[in-house]
This record gives structure tokens, sequence and C-alpha cells, in this order.
């Protein structure tokens, strides 16, 4: 880790940028009570919990996190420091059950911060560790760079880095305070409830890849095993 705050001079960051265009797809593990394209409102804590890239009281912007693919959105939020246990990874069916998984579709060309490759991270004077770091201690250091990157690129809508739980695959946060009010749309709706039999399976055929699978209730695990992974 580059055990350095961020420059407050915005001069002396230069990143790179990227375009997704309208109509790209996008997916989302969410919080089943909130709508699938609600950003997040609360700013996180200075200090304490919160998101990676996550707005605070000093930048307090919201925030929304989606991934290129199903698969991605959900190992982002399910397989967090989730570790292998005889060759699997068996996901708490408590962290799911009050989740959905949500395709979105952007209506406009969003404009973003680059932070995939090496080159990428170079750019900001950074490394891996800002888009790997998985201890929540370094997320209160991670939010500040992002603050620092939003304003070195006043015309950033958002940043993309490569999913370190999904490579190669591509991770996002969009920031509500530079997108349209319309720049997702969630029409048509396309979205599998986690709590439900119907939703676990979908989820499971797309972890299973990923050597994970959500742990069933008693009712449905006389027809489902971790060999199945």
């Amino acid at each position: 880790m580059p055990a350095y705050p961020p420059s407050q001079d915005p001069k002396d960051l230069s990143p790179r940028r990227v375009a997704i265009p309208d109509g790209t797809e996008l997916w989302r593990c969410h919080l089943t009570a909130y709508r699938p394209g609600d950003f997040n409102p609360l700013p996180a804590h200075p200090h304490f919990g919160g998101g990676r890239f996550d707005g605070t009281d000093a930048d307090p912007y919201t925030s929304l996190y989606v991934g290129d693919e199903p698969v991605t959105a959900l190992a982002e939020v399910l397989l967090r420091g989730m570790e292998f246990t005889n060759g699997s990874r068996l996901v708490p069916r408590a962290m799911t059950e009050r989740r959905s998984l949500s395709r979105l579709c952007t209506v406009e060309p969003l404009q973003l911060i680059a932070l995939e490759t090496e080159e990428d991270l170079a750019a900001v004077g950074q490394d891996g560790w800002l888009v790997e770091a998985d201890g929540r201690a370094d997320y209160p250091q991670t939010r500040c760079w992002a603050q620092a990157l939003r304003r070195s690129a006043p015309w950033a809508q958002g940043m993309t880095w490569q999913s370190h739980r999904c490579r190669p695959r591509r991770a996002f946060v969009l920031f509500g305070d530079r997108c349209g009010p319309g720049a997702v749309s969630i029409t048509p709706l396309v979205t599998h409830d986690l709590g439900t039999a119907a939703g676990r399976s979908v989820a499971n055929q797309l972890l299973s890849g990923l050597k994970a699978a959500i742990v069933p209730p008693d009712g449905e695990a006389q027809r489902w095993s971790a060999s199945d992974v």
C-alpha cells in the first residue's frame, strides 16, 4: 500500500478517462427494500463502516455500485473475505435473504475515471491497493483517495476498476451528484429475489464457476450439496 495521503492539489493527479455508452447493461446486488436504481443517499462515517468509494460529510455525494455482469455484482457483495473450505465457498443464507440481483441500463453516455490497469493506477499515483484492499480499516483511506480523484476530474461521473473478486470483469461506482436524474433505467425490470428458492437457483448457477453457492434452507437441502458447487 502506498502509505501516503493523496495530494490536495488536483493538478498532481492525472486520471485517465473511459466512457461507457448509453444502453450499457449493468447489474446490482442490493437490498430488496430499495429500488434497483436508487443511489445510496447516506454518506459514510469518515472512519467506520461504509464502502470503498463512498461519499462522506467532507464530500457528500450519493453512490451506486454495479458490475458489468450479474456474476460480478454477486461476487462483489457476497464473496468479500469469503475463504474456500474443501474447495468451495458457501455463502450464509442470512447474507442474501434481504437482497436481490437486478439489471440496470445506462440511458446516457457516462464518463468514468479508469482504474483498471497498472498504467491507470500509476496515472493517479496509486497501485492495486486502491481497488483491492479488503479490510474495512483501509476504506477511510480509499474514500479519501476517491475524493481527491473527484477534485482532479470534475468531468468524472464515476469510476471503474477490475473486480478482484471476479477478474477480469469490471466493477463501477457512479456518482449521484454528477449523473443525470435518469442516468440509469430499470426498464424492463429484471430482478431476482435472493430470498426465494428461484432467486437462489439463479444466483447459484452464476456463482458455480467461482466455486461458490448460497446455503439453502433445510427444505431445499435434500436437492443440494456442497459437491454441486
